[in-house]
């Protein structure tokens, strides 16, 4: 078994290198056996119909993976909280929800974005709660494809600014919940994203490993290889 796990790759037409890197990966001779992106492949997704340039190039490297006897996951994050079923059913794709447990190297573990896990930011989390809400996402695709793009700036900008003007520690997971998520699913192991702060950290009952972004210079994967895991970077440049 072999598979590789990443996220926060936040893919825009302003990360060419970050879209390069990730074809390089998955080009790689022999495929990996499983391929599962927790969370924020996009830096935002409009909608499953988006027609941009970058949506149609990722559709057609994401179905050559498939297409190549590689499994791939899809969990949604907080930029690509509207990513669907059309997305990943035209890539060959299974979507993940928003908590999944699933055998990695030997071991029960929780596979999520990780933003659920930040329960000290309450305004994010009620902005969360507003942008799942069905209603809102029902309005949200009745707009056209360009009032879309539109208001996913105007999002990204709001969370930039709402970013640069909270503590660190807030942005972090809370221990609390994670152990709550944990013993909810009955779990030793939890892998997640989102947090931009790549570590493997001890639990009491096993391990939490937090993927890494990826920048313009470096790119993060936590490979599994039969019972072993390692968590690695890469240089993009």
């Amino acid at each position: 078994m072999h598979r590789l796990f990443i996220s926060d790759l936040h893919l825009s037409d302003d990360t060419p290198e970050i879209e390069s890197a990730l074809k390089t990966l998955l080009e790689q001779e022999p495929l990996p056996d499983g391929l599962i992106i927790l969370g924020d492949l996009f830096e935002a997704w409009i909608g499953d119909d988006d027609d941009s340039p970058l949506a149609s190039r990722m559709k057609a490297l994401l179905s050559n993976v498939t297409d190549g006897g590689c499994s791939v996951m899809i969990a949604r994050g907080n930029r690509d909280f509207i990513l669907g079923t059309r997305f990943a059913g035209e890539v060959g794709a299974t979507l993940l929800g928003d908590e999944t447990v699933m055998d990695v190297a030997g071991h029960p573990t929780l596979l999520m974005h990780g933003d659920t896990l930040c329960t000290d930011d309450t305004d994010y989390q009620q902005f969360r709660a507003l942008v799942h809400d069905p209603d809102w996402q029902q309005d949200m695709m009745a707009k056209s494809l360009e009032e879309r793009r539109q208001l996913a700036r105007q999002l990204r900008a709001m969370s930039a600014d709402a970013a640069s003007n909270k503590p660190e520690d807030i942005m972090d997971v809370n221990e609390e919940a994670v152990r709550d998520r944990m013993a909810a699913h009955s779990v030793s192991h939890l892998v997640h994203g989102h947090t931009h702060r790549p570590a493997r950290h001890a639990v009491n009952t096993g391990e939490r490993i937090v993927l890494g972004d990826w920048t313009s210079d470096r790119g993060w994967v936590l490979r599994e290889r039969d019972k072993t895991l390692s968590l690695e970077s890469f240089a993009i440049r």
